[in-house]
């Protein structure tokens, strides 16, 4: 019988660890939750559950939403918004590329930290999981129909801070034009693809918290380009970006970007060695 519950839990495994990364924001956070949810089911066991699939959707939701609400009631909660874990995946042919970009955008990810945990938990189950919200509304202690509204809150945020639709390839030739103008020092030629109050955002100082403005932006990627052998275009949460590697074979960052009306308008790069580790064993 438990083997049995294994196989089916391992089944629902993948489905668990995206809908619980969604809420959290964080792959470390996602498969704690992921595995609390196999202790409960072994616990448990389903002998009075209707539909196993279900059941453990709603039950990794709650521990999500006990998570992200632990996390506001120790302030652990950023002022700002902080990077996401990168999901990093290789451009490996158009067609394969289209379908790894449908992924949840970078700047959804991002939008999402914003968002109360209510608000996070109704937008992701229902928008990107199509669950109802008859199903949800417990999960949050609220109405059906209150459970909506949050999900609608969310659903403005994101659409109001998500940049205008573009084609994949469209936002790749941005990002490569900048990459082509880094390498070569051209600082003019970065500014160009690059918004006026672009953001650029790194685990690492100076940009720790943020730094501003396209001249500023483009004199850190000109002298960041400087200790770079090569370049790699990837898919950063369903985004274009860049992994970039030192003369010695080892990375050094991945960046990911938010290309709105054909320019850069957010750069998030993860650099810390350990970090770096983590999201690319994935």
């Amino acid at each position: 019988m438990m083997d049995a519950l294994a196989g089916r839990f391992e089944q629902n495994r993948p489905h668990l660890r995206s809908v619980a990364y969604r809420i959290l924001g964080s792959l470390d956070d996602a498969d704690d939750a992921v595995q609390e949810t196999w202790l409960r089911l072994s616990r448990q066991g389903v002998d009075n559950v209707d539909s196993i699939d279900g059941w453990l959707t709603r039950v990794v939701a709650r521990i999500c939403i006990d998570m992200l609400r632990t996390r506001r009631s120790k302030r652990e909660e950023p002022l700002e918004p902080t990077i996401p874990d990168f999901i990093v995946s290789r451009e490996v042919g158009p067609e394969a590329t289209a379908i790894q970009a449908d992924l949840f955008s970078l700047a959804a990810t991002i939008v999402l930290d914003a968002l109360t945990p209510s608000e996070r938990l109704a937008f992701v189950l229902h928008d990107m999981f199509a669950v109802p919200f008859e199903e949800i509304a417990p999960i949050v202690d609220r109405t059906p129909l209150a459970a909506r509204q949050l999900a609608s809150r969310a659903r403005r945020r994101v659409q109001g801070t998500a940049p205008a639709a573009a084609s994949f390839a469209a936002r790749r030739a941005v990002v490569d034009a900048f990459a082509a103008a880094a390498r070569e020092g051209d600082v003019a030629g970065i500014v160009a693809v690059l918004d006026p109050e672009v953001l650029l955002r790194a685990d690492r100082a100076p940009a720790l918290h943020g730094i501003r403005g396209a001249a500023t932006v483009a004199s850190q990627a000109a002298g960041f380009s400087r200790i770079v052998s090569t370049m790699e275009p990837v898919i950063v949460n369903g985004s274009p970006g860049i992994l970039s590697w030192l003369p010695s074979g080892e990375p050094l960052s991945v960046t990911g970007f938010v290309v709105e009306r054909g320019r850069i308008r957010e750069m998030y790069i993860v650099s810390q060695p350990a970090s770096l580790r983590r999201i690319l064993a994935r």
